[in-house]
């Protein structure tokens, strides 16, 4: 075997790695989203969808609550005392239920999609 000259000696150094990312080229969800990718979109997306989803069931019931109401008032023409009574007071109850439950559905929304984002 030929000395070997120690300034020539082969050194290994070892560390942490210096790279920002994994190198199995999983990037986060946030990630994704700030870059703007196909990926991304998709998880934008996806959340726009869940409220659109909410915001047309509330559009229904609302709906189905007050649609039949002009035709319930049509058929019933002297019945002027009932009609405020439906829409002083028996309405406003079934609005404040459906307004709370949209608000607490897009929250939750909001929140499982931030806890998809940040990987939790």
């Amino acid at each position: 075997m030929p000395n070997q000259d120690p300034a020539e000696r082969r050194v290994v150094v070892t560390g942490p790695p210096r790279r920002s990312r994994p190198a199995s080229g999983y990037y986060r969800p946030r990630t994704e989203i700030d870059e703007q990718t196909t990926l991304g979109h998709t998880y934008v997306r996806s959340l726009m969808r869940t409220q659109l989803r909410a915001g047309l069931t509330v559009f229904a019931v609302l709906g189905l609550l007050i649609g039949p109401l002009p035709l319930l008032f049509a058929a019933m023409p002297d019945a002027r005392r009932v009609e405020w009574l439906v829409l002083g007071f028996c309405l406003y109850a079934p609005l404040v239920l459906l307004a709370r439950w949209y608000v607490r559905r897009a929250e939750r929304n909001e929140r499982d999609f931030v806890r998809l984002v940040e990987d939790r």
